[in-house]
């Protein structure tokens, strides 16, 4: 259990602080808004190559994956400091995506065995101290930036700590999590429930997204908010959500898994609508809490799910397959919303995401009723 929350705290550090020093990174590399734009996308197409093949590499080599994944991702998360050009910054970018894949499918492969190794919920949990993470190394970062520190000193330091985060805590007891692989492993057909899963948590993503990426903008273009006040909009949608996740893994206890996706998707869906027709800001952020709050739960519930449905002899290769589809989610959904906004307004294309809520509780029985049953 302490190796994943140690890997899921490490990992929120540097989305954290990365949020934060962005505008530095920007400045120091000598790119536009248009070539930082694109060189973005570089991070998610490096995550989709590694994803998949990192599950393999669990279920072939077992824990010890975690820790050097985790360290490689410290490193290559330096790399955007010392980018000079929008060509640089892309390939570093590229390196950082490639290494934040593998780090997330780890995590959540190891917290998913520690769930069923301890019979106890995790994955919530685990998910809300990623997001306390961000919002404590986001504001030190903020704080930083007013001293005077570059990209470099952040990043570096972010490092640092991954490295000693991965040395005290992740590589002890790596060897846990055992191989499952043969010598030559197993042809495995992508089952019909990988697809519920992962496509569900595509939608969530979408929704936690959305408003995580035009939350600030929605207050600022939408409604005439300050800049101060529409800047909190971010940080109190990732307050809301690590309250959410940290009161959903307590929920557990009581509710089936599928019962708390609905109920996130349906509070999710409410927060979203309230946030997207508010008439003022303040109505607005009550709504962005009210929608952190509720897909909070959403996809570290369905990884449970996936995981659970999976067992020990194909877990890793469950996750990879499942996080692989929903980050294609997590990927789209801000440009969904900018493209949604193009045509209609902002606003609208917000309440088009607490549709796609409304989708996510609906699908939640079906996602409960594929966990039930067993991969051939």
């Amino acid at each position: 259990m302490l190796r994943t929350l140690a890997g899921f705290g490490a990992f929120g550090l540097f989305w954290g602080a990365w949020g934060a020093i962005l505008p530095a990174v920007r400045s120091e590399a000598g790119v536009s808004d248009a070539q930082l734009g694109g060189a973005l996308l570089m991070v998610g197409l490096g995550a989709l190559v590694s994803m998949r093949f990192t599950g393999y590499l669990i279920d072939r080599y077992g824990g010890v994956v975690l820790p050097v994944v985790v360290v490689l991702f410290g490193a290559c998360g330096v790399l955007p400091a010392f980018a000079g050009s929008a060509v640089t910054l892309g390939a570093a970018l590229f390196l950082l995506g490639v290494t934040s894949g593998a780090t997330d499918v780890a995590i959540n492969a190891t917290g998913t065995a520690a769930e069923a190794e301890t019979s106890k919920p995790l994955m919530n949990l685990a998910h809300g101290l990623f997001s306390i993470a961000v919002v404590v190394s986001s504001l030190s970062t903020a704080g930083l930036r007013s001293a005077g520190a570059g990209a470099l000193p952040v990043l570096g330091g972010v490092c640092v700590v991954i490295a000693l985060v991965a040395a005290a805590l992740l590589f002890p007891g790596s060897t846990r999590l055992v191989p499952v692989l043969a010598d030559k492993p197993k042809r495995r057909r992508l089952e019909p429930a990988l697809l519920v899963f992962g496509g569900l948590c595509a939608l969530a993503y979408v929704v936690e997204n959305a408003w995580q990426s035009w939350s600030a903008v929605h207050l600022d273009t939408s409604l005439g908010a300050a800049p101060g006040l529409a800047s909190t909009a971010p940080a109190v949608f990732a307050a809301a959500a690590a309250t959410g996740r940290i009161s959903g893994n307590a929920l557990l206890a009581r509710l089936r898994p599928a019962q708390l996706l609905v109920a996130g998707g349906a509070v999710a869906a409410v927060g979203s609508l309230l946030a997207a027709t508010a008439g003022n800001a303040w109505v607005a952020l009550v709504g962005i809490g009210i929608a952190g709050l509720g897909t909070s739960v959403c996809a570290p519930t369905i990884i449970s799910m996936a995981g659970a449905w999976a067992g020990p002899d194909r877990r890793a290769g469950a996750i990879s397959t499942v996080t692989t589809i929903a980050y294609l989610g997590f990927l789209l959904g801000p440009a969904a919303v900018g493209a949604a906004s193009s045509v209609w307004s902002l606003p609208a294309a917000l309440a088009g995401v607490a549709v796609l809520a409304v989708v996510v509780a609906l699908l939640g029985p079906v996602a409960g009723r594929a966990g039930t049953r067993q991969p051939a």
